[in-house]
This record gives structure tokens, sequence and C-alpha cells, in this order.
């Protein structure tokens, strides 16, 4: 596939862009998906190349919260698997679906988490001093991040409100650390996902790599953002992004 100057400028804006959104709180990929389908690319062929770039943006965030000491890691192999074993079955289920599916998933995705936002807080923004829990310890907790899992290996766009829900929601962690953690599960079933695109060639690389390196740019910016401002304003800023979830999923 051949890139124009502009082309290439645009990918690395717009990766820098979802870099930060994507740390912060959730949405970048919608984003990322319509202008790498108005670049010509079918749904299927952007949804798979697009997860270059989450890759990537991914691996920057988790090391930069964890340079900042905001990584918790004492219990990441019990939030993981559930999740590796949700994004496995979501990218062999996207790999194999038409491309209609997506849509109502983004959207009815986008519109409960802004309702949750907007009607229970607490949720996704535990009152100061709440003390987090183990995956041991809230067994639903499981389920939660495997369909976390399920929803990012088959679409990505908007998961990172999913892990909010599960990682703030259910084990109470604070939106900082939980955006950490968010991190540490979308780098995993990233992983998966694009390791079965990768296997049905659905993925193009140069496009990916440049939009990759934009998004690493924003994710580091995104950390010193995350762990420079208050809780209120994470939450605030997630509500307005779930807002835009919900338009872009209309619109595109």
């Amino acid at each position: 596939m051949e890139l124009s100057l502009v082309t290439i400028l645009l990918l690395i804006a717009i990766g820098i862009a979802s870099g930060i959104i994507n740390v912060l709180a959730g949405g970048g990929s919608n984003l990322t998906l319509p202008v790498l389908m108005v670049m010509g690319m079918p749904a299927e062929i952007a949804n798979a190349t697009n997860r270059l770039g989450i890759f990537l943006q991914s691996i920057t965030g988790v090391l930069g919260f964890k340079s900042k000491g905001k990584l918790p890691t004492d219990d990441i192999g019990p939030i993981l698997l559930p999740t590796l074993i949700g994004g496995l079955c979501g990218a062999i289920a996207a790999a194999f679906s038409p491309s209609w599916v997506l849509k109502p998933l983004l959207l009815g995705a986008m519109l409960t988490m802004a309702l949750i936002i907007l009607l229970r807080p607490s949720v996704v923004c535990p009152p100061p001093g709440t003390q987090a829990h183990k995956v041991s310890q809230r067994r639903s907790s499981w389920w939660w991040l495997g369909i976390a899992g399920f929803y990012g290996g088959f679409v990505q766009a908007g998961v990172g409100f999913i892990l909010l829900g599960a990682l703030a929601g259910s084990l109470r962690y604070d939106l900082i650390r939980a955006n950490a953690l968010k991190l540490i599960c979308s780098l995993a079933f990233t992983a998966v996902a694009l390791a079965v695109f990768i296997s049905q060639d659905q993925v193009l690389w140069l496009p990916g790599l440049i939009l990759g390196a934009g998004a690493m740019i924003g994710a580091r910016i995104g950390v010193h953002f995350a762990v420079s401002v208050k809780q209120q304003t994470l939450k605030w800023f997630l509500f307005v992004m779930t807002l835009c979830g919900c338009i872009a999923a209309l619109f595109f």
C-alpha cells in the first residue's frame, strides 16, 4: 500500500491523539478506525491493522506507569488469565464475522459506560482510600475481565471503558492504577488478537507501524497527564470520551 507524505503525517497525528486518549480513558480507536477505513481499508483489515498501534502504545504506557510506581503487580496473573481467554475467543470470532456486527457492539458498550458514569460514578471512580480487591476475593471480576477480553479481541474500539468497569468497578482500583492495569490487559489480548489476524493475513504493516509510532508518543504524553491530574478530572475526561465514542459508533 503506497502512502503519501500527507497520509503518513495524518497517521502519526491520529496515532498521537489515540495514544493519549487510550492511556487516560479509552476510545482512541474511534479515531483510528475511521481514518484507516477512509484510506480504503475494509473494516476487517482496518480492525486488524489498528492492533499494531494498540500493541506498541500499550507497551509504552505500561513502562511509563511502572517507572512512576503506579502499576500494581501483585495480582497481574489472575487478572490476565480471563482477559487472555476472552481475547482469544473474541479475535477468532472477529476474524470470521461480518463487519456489520461491529457497530452494534461498539454502540452498546459506549452507551452502557456513559450511563454508568452519569448515574453511578462511584463504579468507575472509587472514593479515596478504597481498598482494592484481588480477583480471588471478587469471583465476579473473572467474568467481567473475560467479557472485556472478548470484546477487545473482537473489536478493540472502546475496550478501555469495559476494562475500567471491571478494574475500577469490580476490583475497586483507583482510576490511575486501573488505567495502568488496563494497558497490561490490552497488551495481553492485543498480542493474542494480532497473532490471529496476522495468521489470516489481515494486517497491513506499513500504515500500522506508522500509526504505532505516533501512538507510542501519545502514550508517553498520556502517562504524564494521568499521574498529574485529579481523579475527578480523569472521570469527566472518561465521560466525554465515552460520549464521543457513542457519536463515532453512530456515524462510522
